[in-house]
């Protein structure tokens, strides 16, 4: 049986169904504050534990639908860049490989998409980020508003910048050793005059920033995370078990789902609305 969002939430911890009550006027408060400063906000434990095992056993059964990609990228995903020095950050690049559960296995009877539509549940996240109403919706696309990404022993993820603004993901499964997430909170804007901060990201590169964070994500952790600022990564995982990550997506304009390119590259397959909506979006955004 199904269980729903108020048995999956802890909300006796984190009530984000009493937004105007003291605790939760804290618990935003104390959420908005650490992603000022560090750009990043973990909710141990948002998750009762013994819900997790139902939220994986959705993952589980669906991994036959999982499309797996593998290229070699740097960490702003462009093409390399020969006018540049060969030690350029832009002119590094990595093995990555990615398998993502599009959104359509998760469908009503899931208990990852009974949180997604919680009603309490997508206000707060955006009174955390400190988003205006205006400019923050549910990802309308059927394939990608709720996906697990998934990853296997001697995966991980390189050294990266987000293309979008924040990103919100729910632990539910580690590998049986790695997995970290490493990160180097606002590299972007620790430089002066605002520019790509190169020399810094270099030596995260090179093992030798003293910015760089590791945080280790428990299953039932939320994290929300702003990885278009901070340089962050995923270190390889080990062991027979596979890691399981949830990703809640939002986006700043109604109705958006994604192009027909890039869906076919997360997920390996489009639907009618990415053909019907193709070129419609209000951003001019090449993704």
């Amino acid at each position: 049986m199904t269980q729903s969002a108020e048995e999956l939430i802890d909300l006796e911890r984190y009530p984000i169904d009493q937004p105007q009550s003291d605790g939760g006027k804290q618990l935003i408060a104390g959420m908005r504050s650490r992603l000022d400063v560090d750009g990043c906000a973990v909710l141990k434990g948002f998750v009762h534990a013994d819900a997790l095992a139902g939220l994986v056993a959705e993952a589980d059964r669906a991994v036959p639908n999982a499309h797996m990609s593998k290229n070699r990228t740097n960490a702003y995903f462009t093409q390399d860049r020969p006018d540049l020095p060969q030690d350029h950050p832009v002119r590094r690049f990595y093995d990555r490989s990615n398998a993502f559960i599009p959104a359509d296995n998760f469908g009503p009877g899931s208990g990852l998409r009974a949180i997604y539509e919680y009603p309490h549940f997508a206000p707060f996240i955006r009174q955390c980020l400190g988003e205006e109403a205006a400019r923050f919706f549910p990802y309308a696309d059927p394939l990608a508003d709720v996906i697990v990404n998934m990853a296997d022993a001697g995966n991980g993820f390189p050294w990266h910048f987000d293309t979008n603004n924040y990103t919100v993901t729910l632990a539910l499964q580690n590998a049986e050793a790695g997995g970290e997430f490493e990160y180097a909170p606002n590299i972007r804007l620790n430089s002066d005059g605002g520019d790509e901060n190169f020399s810094e990201v270099a030596r995260v590169l090179d093992d030798q920033s003293k910015l760089v964070k590791t945080l280790v994500l428990e299953p039932g952790d939320l994290q929300i995370f702003k990885g278009r600022y901070s340089l962050h990564r995923v270190a390889p995982l080990k062991g027979n078990r596979r890691r399981y990550v949830a990703i809640f997506s939002y986006v700043e304009e109604p109705g958006m789902v994604g192009s027909v390119e890039r869906t076919m590259q997360l997920y390996g397959k489009t639907l009618p609305i990415h053909h019907e909506r193709e070129g419609k979006r209000a951003d001019a955004y090449l993704d």
